[in-house]
């Protein structure tokens, strides 16, 4: 049986999307990791533990447990993370060398890269590394990193042994980039629980929420700059019409967080939306499910995105999606087929993009038929089985030598 450890130094796969430093990796890491258990390979999840009274090892499901490790205080800030990765990467490999071991160490974003790195050397194992967001991407999005963590992210892929990208978007975009790195680049798409997101009644979904019969705009996600939430804003503004309302599920993310809450709201008495715009805290995410039925449209105005969950669970329950022209939202979007895409970030081309659903039913119908098939593409078993295939085939290969 393969053995795998996954690093997610930052956040816990257990955490509430939507808040925080909470969000798609949780999703990500959390149904992928249970794919492969399912499949028969066996995986710990380390993550550091973010709050006291948390068990060491919580087991999710056979062959699926998760690890809380101590590095630092409870409360860190993510900005802070860097100054405990020494101490998580001793946890990790004391843990590994008196637990269960590995065969392959699997890491989810930079800080994770940097301890996979180091347990690579140490325990002489395969290295497999998902950034899901890199610096030099979020650079050209308007959300410049620091230079150490650039230069911590060429660390990484230059010892790398497989680095997974979600879509042909992104291998093209790593490739621009950083180059052709030491080693392999691997497509693994994220996928979608069906059994949860799948078409449904809206007029039922509405009535469950609490929701009216007018036109509903959804955003899905965190409250940082980074999301674009003032555009969905905006974009709502633009749109001219009283009976339209925009929700938003999720709250406020990392340091920014709180300004962006304050800046969004800011936004919405200067445009005179107030009455149309109703938060709502973030929620399980099988209940999201239930959002995304009540919504006519879900907008995606995201300054970078390596993937987007959003937009493919939207998709799933057949929902049109109006996204900015970015990342994997390329991949995931068929322009003017299963939604749209948007160049740029104004606010006017995203509500021109909306009042075309909202003002053609048989538009509307049409793109939601075509979503939920595109999205029955995507699952998890299929991602999990990549993988698989990829562990597999580090084992019998010689590692990346650093150089």
């Amino acid at each position: 049986m393969q053995r795998v450890a996954v690093l997610s130094l930052h956040t816990s796969p257990l955490a509430q999307p939507g808040s925080g430093d909470s969000g798609g990796m949780n999703v990500y890491v959390r149904e992928l990791v249970s794919a492969l258990a399912q499949a028969g390979v066996d995986c710990t999840t380390y993550t550091r533990a973010s709050r006291p009274g948390l068990p060491e090892v919580v087991q999710v499901e056979p062959g699926h447990r998760v690890v809380h490790l101590p590095a630092g205080p409870f409360d860190l800030a993510k900005e802070d993370l860097p100054h405990v990765v020494d101490e998580f990467g001793d946890a990790v490999i004391d843990h590994l060398k008196n637990g269960p071991g590995a065969d392959v160490v699997h890491a989810n974003y930079w800080l994770s890269g940097l301890v996979a790195h180091r347990v690579k050397h140490e325990l002489e194992l395969p290295f497999v590394s998902t950034f899901h967001t890199l610096a030099r991407v979020k650079a050209e999005g308007g959300d410049p990193e620091p230079a150490w963590r650039e230069r911590a992210e060429a660390e990484i892929i230059n010892c790398a042994d497989a680095i997974c990208v979600s879509c042909t978007e992104e291998e093209s975009q790593f490739r621009r980039l950083y180059g052709n790195p030491q080693g392999r680049i691997e497509i693994v798409a994220p996928g979608v629980e069906h059994a949860f997101f799948a078409p449904g009644d809206k007029r039922g979904a509405r009535h469950a929420l609490g929701f009216g019969a007018g036109p509903m705009l959804l955003f899905v996600g965190r409250i940082q700059p980074l999301k674009g939430l003032d555009v969905a804003v905006r974009a709502l503004a633009e749109l001219r019409r009283p009976d339209a309302c925009l929700v938003v599920v999720g709250g406020a993310s990392g340091n920014e967080g709180s300004a962006e809450v304050a800046r969004i709201g800011a936004i919405i008495d200067q445009l005179g939306v107030r009455e149309q715009v109703r938060f709502v805290e973030p929620q399980p995410h099988h209940i999201l499910s239930t959002y995304y039925r009540a919504a006519d449209v879900v907008v995606v105005p995201s300054r970078s995105e390596s993937f987007g969950l959003v937009a493919l669970e939207a998709a799933a329950c057949g929902i049109p999606v109006v996204a900015s022209a970015v990342g994997g939202l390329l991949t995931l979007v068929d322009d003017g087929l299963t939604g749209y895409l948007v160049a740029g970030r104004n606010p006017s081309h995203f509500a021109s993009r909306i009042s075309s659903i909202l003002n053609d039913p048989a538009l509307a119908a049409s793109m939601s038929v075509r979503a939920a098939e595109r999205a029955r593409r995507y699952t998890w078993s299929f991602a999990a089985a990549r993988l698989r295939r990829v562990y597999t085939d580090l084992a019998v290969r010689e590692l990346v030598a650093c150089s």
